[in-house]
């Protein structure tokens, strides 16, 4: 359906800072909520944070809130996640992933288009 391309990943150490960045394909981003996972080593992937296609509802998971903040740019096609106070515990795998007409995102929402992740590496 859209075609995505996370950026932005790195080595980090803790407390510091990242953004992670996901360009979309298509003339129809707008239409689209945004939602950012990730996935740690020997772990399941977990819902991070997530945009409705308005820009107008915003979620996270407890353990982010007040640390990352989601945003979207519907002229450059893209969704950001701002990562401030970086702890190990958020190492993993970042991907971006997007469902057509979306506008509450929570952790158990389906999503029908997944990028193929940046890495984020925080040490302490």
């Amino acid at each position: 359906q859209v075609q995505l391309v996370e950026s932005g990943g790195g080595l980090v150490q803790a407390g510091g800072s990242l953004r992670l960045s996901c360009v979309a394909s298509g003339r129809t981003f707008s239409t689209y909520g945004m939602g950012w996972f990730r996935q740690a080593p020997g772990k399941a992937r977990e819902f991070v944070a997530g945009i409705g296609f308005s820009g107008l509802k915003t979620s996270y998971r407890d353990s982010v809130k007040g640390r990352f903040t989601i945003s979207r740019d519907n002229a450059k096609n893209t969704v950001s996640l701002q990562m401030n106070s970086l702890k190990p515990e958020d190492t993993a795998v970042y991907y971006c992933a997007a469902e057509r007409w979306l506008d509450f995102v929570k952790a158990d929402t389906d999503f029908a288009s997944w990028g193929q992740g940046t890495r984020v590496t925080v040490s302490s």
